[in-house]
């Protein structure tokens, strides 16, 4: 693969960026820091995980941080391996039994970012796993001094890895500023959802357009009524969805809602090849937001989550052509089609309702 020589760089294919992170994690000398919320004991992680060991042997320092519950696939043997060869791994909240279980196993922490030698950050939707080598991601490579903020980010998370009380959970929510650019994290709670206040914000302040580009389509009321209403004002509201997602709950329960959407004016995209699992916003073709974060209850509610905001119009153009070629291969919703659909699916539509916060 060529050089990456521009200093953003938004990619789509699993492919490329795996072997993009692939080649920079092969040219480090100081270290290498990775947080995910899943990787695979298949082809993609075995390669990230022979080649994280080889690292670790040449005397650099590589830290793993992965999600207890989406880290599940990896076998005893896989973090052994890691661990013998110097690699720092740890796993994210290991799940407790207790009577807060129910809602515990889903504070997930749902980060994913790449960081190499001060230099180097990768922030974006996709895990480290073979079974999405089809999907469309959205993955920015950034170059330059911003990784050290984010390098701030990584060791608090590192650091609080096995944390269940926090006696201030703002030390851990506060906005990094780094030149045009905001880096904004989410923890659980009902009451700061950092990332859905901020969207709420930028959907506000919008004039012409707004785009959301979402896996899973369940935005709380209020989040509902800015975006119908920004519609009603005459902005150009698109929001593109996968016509089928890998969490097919989540596509019964959206549907509910989509009916109403669309009568306010809200164009409705359906993504049809594969599936699509970008997670991005774009205002008025300028503010953007790239990262881990879902549009969803469960993302704003109950996982630790990570976006990069900003107006860099280098970015925002790529973002930009990013939607212009996933929008080609997307079907409008259809309205008659959705007011014809079965008794049954109107049921599990209302069935779901209570589950909406964990799905």
């Amino acid at each position: 693969m060529k050089p990456i020589k521009e200093p953003y760089h938004l990619f789509a294919d699993p492919i490329r960026y795996y072997n993009a992170m692939l080649d920079d994690i092969e040219a480090a000398k100081d270290y290498i820091y990775l947080e995910t919320y899943r990787i695979g004991n298949d082809t993609i992680g075995i390669r990230f995980k022979e080649l994280l060991m080889r690292k670790a042997g040449e005397g650099l320092e590589v830290k793993v941080l992965v999600d207890f519950w989406g880290g599940s696939a990896i076998n005893n043997h896989f973090a052994e391996d890691l661990r013998a060869a110097g690699v720092e791994l740890r796993f994210f909240e290991k799940i407790k039994f207790n009577t807060d279980i129910f809602t515990r196993s889903h504070r997930r922490n749902h980060r994913k970012l790449l960081l190499i030698d001060d230099e180097i950050t990768y922030i974006g939707s996709s895990n480290l796993t073979a079974y999405n080598l089809n999907w469309r991601e959205s993955v920015l490579r950034i170059t330059g001094s911003i990784t050290l903020a984010f390098k701030k980010v990584f060791k608090q998370d590192f650091k609080i890895y096995n944390t269940y009380v926090f006696t201030n959970k703002n030390n851990y929510l506060r906005l990094i500023h780094h030149q045009d650019f905001e880096i904004v994290r989410d923890m659980p709670s009902i009451t700061k959802q950092r990332i859905m206040r901020k969207y709420s914000y930028l959907i506000k302040k919008a004039e012409r357009s707004i785009v959301i580009v979402t896996p899973y389509f369940l935005p709380g009321y209020m989040l509902r009524k800015l975006l119908m209403a920004a519609s009603e004002k005459g902005l150009d509201v698109k929001i593109i969805i996968p016509k089928r997602s890998d969490v097919g709950l989540v596509d019964i329960l959206r549907n509910k809602y989509m009916g109403q959407l669309h009568e306010s004016g809200i164009q409705l995209l359906l993504y049809r090849s594969h599936n699509l699992h970008a997670k991005l916003l774009l205002i008025d073709d300028k503010v953007f937001s790239v990262g881990s974060s879902n549009f969803d209850y469960r993302s704003f509610r109950y996982m630790y989550e990570i976006v990069l905001l900003g107006e860099d119009k280098n970015i925002s153009n790529q973002i930009s052509k990013f939607i212009s070629d996933t929008i080609e291969n997307t079907d409008l919703f259809d309205y008659e089609q959705w007011k014809r659909r079965p008794i049954i699916s109107r049921f599990f539509e209302w069935l779901l309702i209570p589950f909406r916060h964990l799905l």
